[in-house]
């Protein structure tokens, strides 16, 4: 049998709850009551509402710094919101009163008295958004109504998981079903529940749904609780790849639970991780680009791969 080799396969990733978290909490300490003096928008494309004009928070005063799912508001003062999407490459960057920008990666300025916020996308492709609201409605307009997991019960999250029936990666990170989880956070949550990615929602016995449900809280918490103390003064490194992780990005890398290689689904521009001896009983998932390749070779079981 011929043995898979231990090749990654890092796809660009979105910041999803812990990392926006800590950007949040960060923000929150350095602009809450702070007076935005001037903005600078370096691309003509990342503004996305035209009312009310960009031009309206210049000399307003940071009432506040929240979190949407994945994105980050800011609330001013007289009710205006800025909502920045940072999508997949878009990082952001607190500098020194004065300090030189970092480049053609830099595609808005945000300049306080104490420092310089500074939205950059890394690439050529440029997703990352601002909208600016007028108030709360048009903020409720934007939530796609995922439901905090901090925020409900077990009932309420099994209520949501079952409402159709679709895989358990999907619906993790479904932002209509569930806040803020994204590619990195949904395979470590169902490696620690022991759950199968492909497996459908309405499979699940009350047994796993609580597994489930227990895992997701405990991988959010404790990673947001690692990002929070590693960020120190900022988050300089935001990232879906970090060391620790149990399966995500550690294709062919052993399981730190069992041993077994980690294994690896790849769709479109996403892949998901798992660990075939821990979450589906030593079955391989089908993954579409090597199972077209090897064919008849391609290994139903974990243990075939030698």
């Amino acid at each position: 049998m011929r043995r898979l080799g231990a090749v990654r396969w890092h796809t660009a990733a979105m910041p999803e709850q812990p990392d926006i978290t800590v950007y949040v909490e960060r923000l929150q300490d350095k602009l809450a009551g702070a007076t935005l003096r001037r903005l600078r928008l370096l691309n003509p494309f990342l503004l996305r509402t035209a009312l009310p004009p960009i031009a309206a928070i210049e000399n307003r005063t940071v009432a506040g710094v929240e979190r949407l799912g994945k994105r980050v508001v800011l609330a001013f003062d007289g009710g205006l919101l800025l909502v920045v999407h940072l999508m997949i490459a878009g990082r952001l960057r607190w500098l020194a009163a004065g300090a030189r920008l970092p480049g053609r990666n830099a595609l808005a300025v945000f300049e306080f008295d104490a420092g310089t916020l500074v939205l950059t996308e890394a690439g050529t492709t440029r997703r990352a958004s601002l909208h600016l609201l007028a108030d709360r409605g048009a903020l409720a307009a934007m939530d796609p109504g995922g439901l905090d997991l901090f925020a409900i019960d077990l009932a309420a999250f099994a209520a949501r998981l079952v409402a159709e029936n679709h895989t358990l990666k999907r619906a993790l990170t479904d932002p209509h079903l569930f806040s803020g989880i994204g590619n990195a956070y949904s395979d470590e949550i169902l490696h620690r529940a022991r759950l199968s990615p492909l497996a459908l929602t309405r499979s699940l016995d009350a047994a796993g749904r609580l597994r489930l449900f227990d895992a997701a809280r405990a991988v959010l918490t404790e990673w947001t609780d690692r990002l929070r103390a590693e960020a120190g003064d900022w988050p300089a490194t935001v990232t879906a790849f970090r060391p620790g992780m149990a399966v995500h990005g550690r294709f062919g890398e052993p399981c730190p639970v069992c041993g077994a290689p980690v294994q690896r689904i790849v769709y479109a521009e996403n892949e998901t991780n798992y660990c075939a001896r821990c979450q589906t009983g030593g079955k391989l998932l089908a993954d579409r680009s090597l199972s077209r390749l090897l064919k008849a070779s391609w290994p139903r079981n974990i243990d075939e791969l030698g």
